[in-house]
């Protein structure tokens, strides 16, 4: 199914549960990071935070909330929540930590993709999450003008044979997928 765009956020339901979607917002010139994620932190906004510069497309956040929503459904969460989980879904490795650090978002950054799971009843919450933001929103489909590739190719170990054969996010998705059986 494709993505619908509207406004400047993009949605996408979800393959394995239809009655939910995933819907994304990329902000710039952020000037309260420090704060967004305190309040994530506190459970204060339901939402992962994620450090744009690390996705390479909008895909890539697509698959990881699919995997995440899937693993709150059958309760095998390797996380205390289902957006920890998303960001958890990002990493190539099994350190939760790390995959904080490399994906989440640092008090000083100006750059924020917000990732909503949610039901058709619960869309105002987009609105709601949007207004917390200081900075400007811009189009999903602008994030890989914001990606910081040497830094992708290297945390997910992309050869220069990959290159050749295949796309940065056919390697960063196959990374994502086989982490839990290496």
């Amino acid at each position: 199914m494709l993505p619908a765009v509207s406004e400047m956020h993009q949605s996408q339901q979800l393959d394995l549960f239809p009655g939910y979607s995933v819907t994304q917002c990329l902000f710039k010139d952020v000037r309260n990071a420090a704060e967004l994620r305190k309040s994530a932190v506190g459970g204060e906004i339901q939402g992962a935070l994620i450090n744009p510069s690390m996705i390479v497309d909008p895909f890539q956040i697509v698959v990881a909330a699919n995997k995440a929503f899937h693993l709150q459904k059958v309760g095998k969460m390797k996380t205390r929540s289902l957006y920890s989980e998303v960001i958890f879904n990002l990493s190539p490795t099994n350190n939760i930590s790390e995959s904080f650090k490399k994906f989440g978002i640092a008090d000083n950054d100006n750059t924020v993709l917000i990732v909503l799971i949610h039901s058709k009843e619960d869309e105002y919450y987009i609105d709601d999450i949007r207004s917390k933001i200081d900075g400007e929103q811009i189009p999903v489909e602008l994030i890989s003008t914001l990606s910081d590739v040497p830094k992708i190719k290297k945390l997910y170990k992309v050869t220069a044979q990959e290159d050749c054969v295949g796309t940065l996010l056919e390697a960063v998705l196959c990374r994502m997928a086989v982490k839990d059986v290496l």
